[in-house]
């Protein structure tokens, strides 16, 4: 999985239900949901949204593996967004990998949560 697979993963889950609909139980605007449907990136927090809502591991979407301490997977699908810097790509995985490590410690320290990325 890829996080160039974000938007259609967002639009499949969908359905047929309506953007509003959906936002509102995602807790985003319809706005931002139509735009990362539309392959916007999202910041974040929205990201985090996205991915409980699809129910899946944030890793997996940006393809980092537990072991990875550095890796410029995240870069490589931030750079294909054309619009966006090659240094900014790379400042925002640098940025991403930082969240997930830090993720990846308080799920160890706080194994009895149902989910770290809540």
């Amino acid at each position: 999985m890829s996080l160039l697979r974000l938007s259609s993963l967002l639009r499949e889950r969908r359905g047929g239900r309506g953007v509003r609909d959906v936002s509102s139980e995602i807790g985003v605007s319809p706005a931002t949901l139509s735009r990362v449907e539309g392959g916007k990136l999202p910041d974040l927090l929205t990201f985090r949204k996205l991915c409980t809502w699809l129910k899946v591991d944030p890793a997996d979407i940006l393809d980092i593996s537990e072991e990875v301490e550095s890796s410029p997977a995240a870069a490589v699908h931030l750079r294909a967004d054309v619009l966006l810097s090659q240094e900014a790509a790379g400042d925002l995985a640098q940025l991403i990998l930082a969240a997930h490590r830090e993720l990846a410690r308080r799920t160890r320290e706080h194994s009895t949560d149902v989910s770290p990325w809540l």
